[in-house]
């Protein structure tokens, strides 16, 4: 895990620096946001575009700048995730969540705020980097956007205290958790200018490591540690909800995890770049405790 340990400093780094300094009568918002964003967090989003890239094109400091967009994007739902209108958490990668912390109002306005810092520098790289840029600057907003990331939030909001049909979940969960996570794959070889047949590959395998990734998650939520994990287990289930875990079982979630995080390995393999820190990073998606 060298490389990915490297990546995930260079993106931490990176994020320090650009709220570095930042903000006048208003530096309180910077602070919350910074908060979200310092207090923990795999990376593992940011960590795939750069991967990703870097299956085609050696400098990865070049992509920075939409990988720690896709940091924003996902912390800043991480924020309004744990509102006490949704799903009123008050723990967040082992800390306390950016409500209990800054008051409810300021959390709200710092996830706005993120997503719209997240939105700058995604427009301002594509002045910058071109057609490339701007087409990984669409897929990352589109996978953030109603039919995307929001979208799959309102159908879990909705399917509170209710036994949801398994076609349901499928669409809730490749929204809410998959479409950030496939859309960090596709823009890193969107930008990289990867060969058209590779990412139809890599598009397959975002969907299959998007399931693999909610189904650990769900897994994770009923036999997980919460001094490891960061946050409450068993949440899911005092929320009522549907998950994988309620449709299969524990154990068949844990081979259906496995078998996808093979056929992902698969389909790394068929790839024409050298994909083994790819293969690594989905191995320990597969292995991780929190």
């Amino acid at each position: 895990m060298m490389i990915i340990d490297g990546l995930k400093k260079t993106i931490d780094e990176s994020l320090e620096q650009y709220f570095a300094g930042k903000g006048s009568y208003n530096k309180m918002i910077y602070e919350a946001m910074h908060y979200s964003l310092s207090v923990g967090g795999k990376r593992i989003r940011p960590i795939l575009l750069l991967l990703c890239y870097q299956l085609y094109k050696d400098n990865y400091i070049e992509v920075l700048e939409p990988a720690c967009a896709l940091e924003m994007i996902h912390t800043y739902s991480l924020i309004h995730d744990d509102l006490p209108s949704m799903d009123n958490d008050d723990l967040r990668r082992g800390k306390p969540t950016c409500h209990k912390v800054y008051g409810e109002a300021l959390a709200v306005l710092a996830g706005d705020g993120l997503l719209n810092e997240a939105a700058n520098l995604l427009i301002n790289y594509s002045m910058k980097r071109g057609t490339l840029g701007l087409n990984a600057a669409k897929i990352i907003l589109e996978a953030s956007s109603v039919e995307g990331m929001i979208g799959g939030q309102v159908v879990d909001i909705l399917s509170e205290n209710k036994r949801i049909e398994l076609e349901q979940l499928e669409y809730m969960h490749s929204r809410k958790t998959g479409a950030l996570i496939k859309a960090a794959i596709k823009a890193g070889a969107v930008i990289a200018d990867a060969p058209e047949e590779d990412l139809k590959v890599l598009d397959s395998f975002g969907d299959k490591l998007g399931m693999a990734f909610q189904i650990k998650d769900d897994i994770l939520d009923v036999v997980g540690d919460t001094s490891v994990l960061g946050k409450m287990v068993n949440s899911d289930a005092q929320n009522n909800k549907t998950t994988y875990v309620t449709v299969y079982g524990l154990e068949e979630c844990k081979s259906i995890c496995s078998s996808l995080t093979e056929e992902c390995m698969e389909l790394l393999k068929g790839l024409s770049a050298d994909t083994s820190h790819l293969q690594e990073l989905t191995n320990y998606l597969l292995m991780r405790e929190y």
